[in-house]
């Protein structure tokens, strides 16, 4: 079941086309990575899911019903790149602060801060002010005010930014366990590799469009290159076949291209034939951040060969 689902959104600024004509569906319980280069519309889209702003024509709809910014973002946490924190308030104050705007009574505010402080080990930020929090604090207290009124639809912009590699699988860990528990998390970073190991389901846009839709698994497949390296106990001194080409050798580790028509099969019975033990066998998908530089760099130089021959 979706839980937010975007129709043909379009905004535009005088002449730019920030958001051109997006759809999109996000499921329930998913963690899913919205992508872009920056100025590829990512911040306007999140601005309009949010309320912030609306759309100049297209539809977003949320909970099944058509979203309605005065009430529907009570049901939405957003924690933005930029600090959206009061600096000279007190911590537990501002936590306080920010749960009563989304609705919590001040008797259930202070539970479910207490149960956060303890749970991220900031138990003794309560009287701190904002300004004397480092980055990474302040990121975590940016995460739990984001959190804490157990929102439908958690939208995380570069959520580890500033944390160490400890707090960093602290949050990450926090974001699979509200999945589990039925939040759906839009997540939205230029770290790939945080892609590829937290997302469900990824959506890549660039220039204000849509270019690519779909799981991380299937995204990979369908941008592999019948890639594989193989690891040999003793290799042939001449290594020729037609099912595939060497690309790269060094000592007893190859990489070899498939061809087309042929199987990894065919090159498997070739090192058996040649007497060579095969120690390691395993094909090569591209990895995430590969497939956006790909992506990426061809709308550019599309959209500049479109400018030159107009």
């Amino acid at each position: 079941m979706e839980l937010l689902e975007l129709r043909n959104l379009k905004k535009y600024y005088a002449t730019q086309k920030a958001v051109d004509d997006i759809s999109f569906s996000i499921a329930q319980g998913s963690i899913f990575g919205l992508l872009g280069p920056n100025g590829a519309g990512k911040t306007t889209l999140l601005r309009m899911i949010t309320g912030i702003f609306y759309p100049d024509s297209g539809d977003i709809i949320f909970n099944n019903k058509k979203f309605d910014p005065l009430n529907d973002t009570l049901f939405i946490g957003y924690m933005p790149e930029e600090r959206g924190l009061y600096k000279k308030m007190k911590i537990g104050e501002q936590a306080l602060y920010l749960a009563r705007l989304k609705g919590l009574s001040k008797h259930d505010a202070m539970e479910k801060i207490k149960y956060w402080f303890m749970k991220l080990g900031m138990e003794s930020w309560w009287n701190k002010k904002v300004e004397d929090l480092s980055k990474g604090m302040s990121q975590k207290l940016q995460f739990v005010t984001t959190v804490l009124h157990e929102p439908k639809l958690v939208i995380l912009d570069e959520p580890f930014s500033g944390l160490d590699p400890v707090n960093a699988n602290l949050i990450k860990d926090e974001i699979f366990e509200l999945a589990k528990k039925g939040s759906t998390i839009i997540f939205s970073t230029h770290r790939m590799e945080q892609v590829e190991e937290i997302c469900d389901h990824i959506v890549l846009v660039n220039q204000g469009k849509k270019i690519l839709d779909g799981t991380v698994p299937d995204i990979k497949q369908q941008f592999k290159e019948n890639l594989f390296r193989i690891t040999l106990a003793n290799a042939p001194a001449i290594i020729n076949n037609p099912s595939f080409e060497l690309v790269k050798q060094v000592d007893n580790k190859l990489t070899v291209k498939i061809n087309e028509g042929s199987s990894s099969n065919e090159v498997l019975q070739y090192f058996i034939n040649e007497n060579a033990s095969i120690e390691a066998f395993n094909e090569i998908l591209p990895s995430l951040n590969e497939v956006f530089i790909r992506l990426v760099e061809g709308t550019k130089a599309t959209r500049q060969f479109q400018q030159v021959t107009v």
